[in-house]
């Protein structure tokens, strides 16, 4: 299974609007999830909350899946999480200190899960996911 997460906040970082999205596909190529959604506005959102979410979002929806025994590769265009969730980086503090928590918590669950950084050009699709999500926000004047 391979997993592609992303988020964003905007129209400013932070303190905007943070949405999220991801795409699972199992080895045969076909999705298996598209999700995308709304984490928060304000103050307490930013890029890197967005990021974790989308990466936290996925991991509940392979374990509700009852995925957690299968080899998984998240991939994401942020070095900040995939370097933190690698080991490589440390957490030292930020607005997604609990998102952070949150997906550590949740990687523990799983039997082989590994993080892999890719060009943003490579995460197209889970990109337009959270656009979509923030797209949504936006027009529905909330």
């Amino acid at each position: 299974m391979v997993g592609y997460v992303d988020g964003l906040c905007e129209p400013v970082n932070p303190g905007g609007t943070a949405t999220y999205g991801y795409v699972i596909r199992n080895d045969a190529g076909r999705d298996v999830a598209r999700k995308y959604g709304v984490v928060g506005k304000g103050p307490g959102m930013s890029n890197n909350v967005a990021e974790y979410a989308a990466l936290s979002e996925a991991l509940r929806f392979l374990i509700s899946a009852k995925m957690t025994r299968l080899p998984i590769e998240i991939r994401s265009d942020s070095r900040l999480l995939v370097n933190q969730m690698k080991g490589e980086w440390k957490f030292h503090k930020g607005l997604y200190a609990q998102k952070y928590r949150d997906a550590k918590a949740l990687a523990t669950q799983f039997d082989r899960v590994k993080f892999r950084w890719i060009p943003r050009e490579e995460n197209k699709e889970a990109d337009a996911l959270s656009r979509e999500a923030y797209g949504g926000e936006v027009s529905d004047g909330n």
